[in-house]
């Protein structure tokens, strides 16, 4: 039961991670063109730095899921193989627990601090004028397939982390 939630959450943080990968894309080639206009002497369109503020708030969003999943997020190791493996299993499950907290604390406020947006109909002006819900939009999502991701490593369907002392660099 819990193997297929697992793969339905990995279609789902995939999907997130192609998103990600495109609005990265997209960021790329809106810049390009506007550097381009620029150099030709035209007046680029002013909409290029608001789209781009929010495209890095996107594809941070959008990747966090599928980079829990992947292991790629800083973590420290190299303390925590010294430990015996009753103390790691401990220390993992701690920091699993920790992080699945928070990560829904973020997906409560944001849901707060969306719904607030949604109600005032709040105007974010930048380069141009965009609802403020904008902003807030991908947030509960993205920090509740983190949480859940989390989950996934704290009923111990995988390890975040990785004991084994060869993989240590030498002078670490």
């Amino acid at each position: 039961m819990i193997e297929k939630f697992d793969k339905a959450l990995d279609r789902a943080v995939t999907a997130l991670a192609y998103v990600a990968c495109f609005i990265v894309t997209a960021i790329f080639v809106m810049i390009v063109i506007d550097v381009s206009v620029r150099t030709v002497g035209i007046t680029p369109p002013g909409l290029t730095l608001t789209c781009v503020e929010y495209g890095l708030l996107y594809f941070a969003m959008c990747s966090a899921p599928w980079l829990v999943r992947e292991r790629g997020h800083v973590a420290i190791e190299a303390v925590v193989t010294i430990l015996p493996r009753p103390a790691q299993v401990f220390l993992a499950k701690l920091v699993y627990v920790l992080c699945m907290g928070v990560s829904l604390m973020f997906a409560y406020y944001s849901i707060v601090l969306l719904a607030e947006a949604l109600a005032t109909m709040e105007t974010d002006i930048r380069g141009v004028a965009v609802p403020l819900w904008m902003m807030f939009a991908p947030m509960p999502l993205a920090f509740l397939l983190v949480a859940l991701e989390f989950l996934m490593y704290l009923l111990g369907l995988r390890s975040y982390y990785n004991y084994d002392l060869t993989q240590v660099k030498d002078g670490v």
